[in-house]
């Protein structure tokens, strides 16, 4: 399938992230910094998600990015940056390996 980095600093959440996607085929990362050779990023904006939006400037692969569902406006943002796919942490628990699916789709 994909190489796939997931960009956290909560490794509790990334770890199963990460078990989610390899459950599904995928080779993964977890850290706190991007990985330019991979297919695609995962990318949590729960936490200083302007340096992080920032972090994700282009060239870089596609990336799916989650926020807290109470901050809504950092959606807007990360829409803003050029990140193609950003949904509430709630959805990427529940869907994260069919969502990575749909971009990796719409990316190539």
């Amino acid at each position: 399938m994909a190489r796939v980095h997931v960009l956290t600093d909560d490794l509790l959440f990334g770890s199963r992230l990460r078990s989610d996607l390899e459950a599904a085929g995928h080779e993964v990362t977890l850290g706190p910094g991007p990985d330019p050779g991979a297919d695609a990023i995962v990318a949590d904006l729960t936490h200083d998600a302007d340096s992080r939006i920032a972090t994700l400037a282009r060239p870089r692969p596609p990336v799916l990015a989650f926020f807290s569902h109470v901050e809504t406006d950092v959606r807007t943002r990360a829409l803003a940056g050029g990140i193609e796919v950003v949904v509430p942490r709630s959805r990427i628990a529940r869907e994260g390996p069919a969502l990575l699916a749909a971009l990796l789709a719409t990316a190539r």
